[in-house]
């Protein structure tokens, strides 16, 4: 079993004794991907993922999501314009990776993961790892941090399969094929391929306006289409990914 919230804690306990134990982080958001799928794959997506490499790992251990991100910007999330989009403010995101950490820390592990599926909580997970560390030097705890966004596993091979047509950049892939093919992959009840709404990537300025500018995005709430996304293709987005975070951790984590 790798879901840590499902163990007793007294197996927990044995689990992570030596702190040998890898302890993987999925962070994510809660906000629209467009009228065709449900508004938590930024969440589901990094937590698959997290499963499945912690089953290649000697003992990894999937910890329950953070589920609430970033706020949602427009050129790379369609901003908070919708219903549904729930975000929360840069400290607050700060503020939890540190406490999570600190208390896994401080239960005996040494060894963390944080894998984002969410592109603006980025650099404030950062700020959080920073301050976590910075914590538990004091307590003197030494602990390893590694960060990581699940699409910077997706190799060019992967994208020329597919994107056959040509790949339009990880920018505007909110709620597009990358997305929309994982979850028909993982979970497809929550996907109505009817509802896709078919439209060109979306084109911005190379600048930012505030407050955000409505007109901006498209009123889906997509950034390009995700007519082209398949099952088949989310599996193989999985695989990839999965494979090539593991490699990761078995370098650092297991060598």
């Amino acid at each position: 079993m790798v879901i840590l919230a499902e163990l007793d804690w007294k197996t927990y306990e044995a689990r992570i004794a030596g702190g040998e134990a890898v302890i993987l982080l999925p962070i994510g958001a809660i906000e629209q991907h467009g009228p065709h799928m449900s508004m938590n794959p930024d969440v589901l997506i990094p937590q698959a993922i997290s499963e499945g490499v912690a089953e290649q790992l000697k003992n990894g251990l999937v910890a329950h999501p953070i589920s609430y991100g970033y706020k949602s910007q427009v050129k790379s999330g369609g901003g908070n314009f919708f219903p549904g989009t729930t975000c929360i403010n840069g400290k607050t995101l700060i503020d939890m990776i540190h406490d999570v950490v600190v208390a896994y820390a401080r239960h005996g592990n040494r060894k963390f993961v944080l894998v984002n599926g969410h592109y603006e909580n980025s650099m404030f997970i950062v700020e959080g790892i920073d301050l976590a560390l910075e914590s538990l030097r004091r307590d003197g705890i030494d602990a390893n941090v590694m960060l990581l966004s699940y699409w910077d596993y997706v190799t060019p091979d992967t994208i020329k399969e597919v994107f056959p047509d040509g790949f339009t950049g990880w920018d505007v892939e909110h709620g597009g094929v990358l997305e929309t093919s994982l979850m028909l992959h993982l979970h497809p009840k929550l996907v109505n391929m009817d509802k896709v709404i078919d439209h060109d990537p979306a084109t911005f300025p190379p600048y930012d306006m505030y407050p955000s500018d409505k007109s901006w995005v498209i009123e889906s709430g997509t950034l390009s289409s995700a007519r082209k996304a398949t099952p088949e293709s989310g599996k193989l987005l999985l695989d990839v990914c999965v494979a090539g975070i593991t490699e990761s951790i078995k370098e650092r984590f297991e060598a």
